[in-house]
């Protein structure tokens, strides 16, 4: 088997996905999944922002000072997620050794799971607005798919996040037997 070697960029990614400085906020599972918690509620009231930009009439210039303000907290979550997954989604399939490669195939088959029943969820919502409404919601319907791209492309990294396992307990001396 021929590995091909890690570029600059790569070496670059897994430095900065393995720098530890951030490590208490995700030292714990529970810390971990506030942070998922905090990473889907910012993108949640972030969507619900674009969807009011796109269906408001009246002035949107407080929706987009809200979202751009909401955004710096999405990213520190985003960020200190990928860090306690060490970059699983991130780097390359190069970069990633087999344990690494394993988890990351794990990851993404539950995360396909999870967004299939999303999407069988959001499309009977449609189809039943649909039909009390007696015609399609066209005005939802762009909102909706647009936030079921989102979640499709955030759920890999939730579930890898709430996936990550503690890191092993450090010696801090001799073992006294």
């Amino acid at each position: 088997m021929t590995t091909t070697p890690l570029t600059r960029y790569d070496r670059r990614m897994l430095r900065l996905m393995n720098d530890r400085r951030a490590q208490p906020l995700y030292a714990t599972t529970g810390r971990r999944r506030l942070v998922v918690t905090a990473h889907v509620v910012l993108t949640a009231a972030i969507g619900g922002l674009m969807t009011h930009l796109y269906l408001a009439e009246g002035e949107p210039i407080a929706s987009a000072v809200v979202m751009a303000v909401l955004m710096l907290p999405w990213m520190m979550a985003t960020g200190a997620i990928n860090a306690a997954t060490r970059g699983l989604l991130e780097l390359r399939e190069r970069a990633l050794d087999e344990r690494q490669s394993a988890e990351r195939a794990r990851v993404q088959a539950r995360a396909h799971r999870a967004m299939t029943l999303l999407l069988l969820v959001a499309a009977a919502g449609l189809l039943t607005a649909g039909a009390i409404e007696g015609d399609a919601p066209t005005a939802y319907a762009a909102p909706v798919l647009i936030t079921v791209l989102v979640v499709h492309w955030l759920m890999p990294l939730w579930v890898a996040g709430l996936m990550a396992r503690d890191e092993p307990a450090e010696d801090d001396g001799p073992v006294t037997v």
